[in-house]
């Protein structure tokens, strides 16, 4: 009989840990299916409640390190084989203490407590990672909400951390009301009630952010795109040859009516002496149709190298914006930018703020919010994709619109080619593998739209570090008012009377 006990918890334990490992598995990572990651942490937390402490963490960091096996093929691909494993350990860790954080004030009855605490321990983690690492917020769980729209316009709110709070917030929920049902419905009840009511309140909101149009006048921009050059051309020559090559489906996108085109990032290596030179065959046309041409190159000046995009706009010199997040270690040889790009629409595209930004910067909430702040309207994003990445991260791009107030346009090369609102919503996109040149010819709307994110910034971020400051105080005291010392003051006074 206790054989067979062992061998029942053993299948329950095995089955949690498969059940939360494929949740995370399939509900994140590079294309996620995004109604799985709302139930991912689910099973964990039901066994948690109802298992020995050591069971529960185990169960916990397993499940979620098996579940970032989603992306071990793409760590591996690039070298970094141990970065996932530190990256996902980590990971694993925090979500494991969260989940006995929420384990130990829940057997104390402090349920309302156990109910924020995986929450503010995971978007304390996302935020402060955000803030340390080289990645910025690329990995936070939110990003596998890109296809929910009245989900995703919580980021015009709180940006990715209060998405990320909300994911957590709602399978603690429903674990701690199917926990409590029997024994204290009232609780289970509120408990489950406050959690689909902040759920419907940000569903709600969303819903109405979508239905109001985006103000702002409408630019047709082009992208152009191949993945044929796969590789940076190596010399100042090959760049101006390529510069060439790109230069006539850029013109066909402008005979079509496209007011901007924007290119890849780090089209090839031109050195100072011979930039003048190499921007004649971008700058021609942005003189002799009033368009704007945005492209990027590898600028070496002496010792000096940067991944710079190059902004020609009709009868003005040549403007430039060096990426501020480089890519570590493949981008550790360049000098990071400082500054922000911003200029003035030219005339017949109305009076705009536009601006510039390269690729990993959209990973991070800053330069994109400074650009927000500024008012711009459409932010122009050269990129280049490791081909198996392109949805995961050029969609990451886009909330930094919902997020900012503007539209987006990014061309990546071994990527995608997208075009998208402030709503988040992808207006046209194409891969970039068509032969010669992929293109794309869209109409966005590139009025800015002030938000709460903008307002405030980070402020859930901060917010999450108090609460979870505050639900660790809450257990310690709880601790120690069960501690031995403490049990006399729990017994009734009675008194004799003689």
């Amino acid at each position: 009989m206790e054989f067979g006990d062992r061998a029942r918890r053993a299948g329950i334990a095995l089955a949690v840990f498969a059940a939360t490992a494929t949740l995370v598995y399939f509900g994140n990572g590079l294309a996620p299916r995004w109604v799985l990651m709302w139930f991912a942490p689910l099973p964990v937390l039901l066994f948690a409640l109802r298992r020995p402490a050591w069971q529960a963490g185990f169960i916990a960091a397993g499940a979620w390190l098996a579940g970032g096996l989603n992306l071990w093929s793409y760590f591996q691909d690039l070298g970094l084989a141990v970065a996932w494993l530190l990256y996902f350990g980590i990971s694993a860790l925090v979500f494991a203490a969260g989940v006995l954080l929420t384990r130990a004030l829940a057997r104390r009855s402090a349920v309302w407590s156990a109910w924020l605490t995986l929450p503010a321990i995971w978007v304390s983690f996302e935020y402060l990672r955000n803030l340390l690492w080289p990645h910025g917020s690329a990995a936070c769980i939110a990003y596998s909400q890109l296809n929910f729209l009245p989900f995703l316009q919580m980021a015009s709110l709180t940006g990715p951390w209060g998405m990320g709070f909300v994911l957590m917030l709602f399978p603690v929920g429903l674990a701690l009301s199917l926990h409590l049902w029997l024994s204290a419905r009232k609780q289970a009840i509120a408990i489950l009630g406050s959690t689909l009511g902040i759920v419907a309140a940000g569903l709600i909101f969303g819903a109405a952010r979508l239905a109001m149009p985006q103000p702002g006048p409408q630019v047709k921009v082009g992208l152009v795109a191949s993945d044929v050059y796969q590789g940076v051309a190596q010399s100042n020559a090959a760049t101006e040859r390529l510069f060439e090559e790109y230069a006539q489906p850029a013109q066909e996108l402008v005979a079509r009516g496209a007011q901007l085109v924007v290119l890849p990032e780090i089209l090839g290596i031109i050195t100072d002496p011979d930039v003048a030179r190499a921007d004649v065959t971008f700058q021609r046309i942005a003189d002799q149709t009033g368009a704007v041409v945005v492209a990027g190159i590898e600028h070496v000046a002496g010792a000096v190298q940067r991944n710079e995009a190059r902004i020609y706009a009709p009868g003005v010199a040549v403007r430039s914006y060096d990426k501020e997040h480089l890519l570590p270690p493949f981008e550790n040889i360049y000098t990071p930018g400082t500054s922000r790009t911003l200029f003035e629409a030219p005339g017949k595209a109305g009076r705009q703020t536009w601006g510039v930004a390269i690729c990993k910067d959209l990973d991070f909430t800053e330069p994109a919010r400074g650009y927000g702040a500024a008012g711009v309207g459409l932010l122009m994003a050269p990129a280049s994709d490791f081909r198996m990445d392109g949805f995961w991260h050029g969609h990451i791009a886009v909330m930094r619109a919902v997020e900012d107030g503007f539209s987006l346009v990014r061309t990546a090369r071994k990527g995608l080619l997208t075009v998208a609102d402030n709503r988040g919503r992808i207006v046209a996109e194409t891969p970039s593998n068509a032969a010669p040149f992929s293109t794309l010819l869209a109409t966005v709307p590139a009025g800015h739209d002030r938000t709460l994110f903008l307002l405030l910034g980070d402020w859930f971020g901060w917010g999450a570090i108090a609460l979870l400051l505050f639900v660790v105080g809450r257990l310690w005291r709880l601790k120690s008012f069960a501690a031995p010392g403490n049990l006399e003051s729990l017994r009734p006074k009675v008194s004799v009377l003689q």
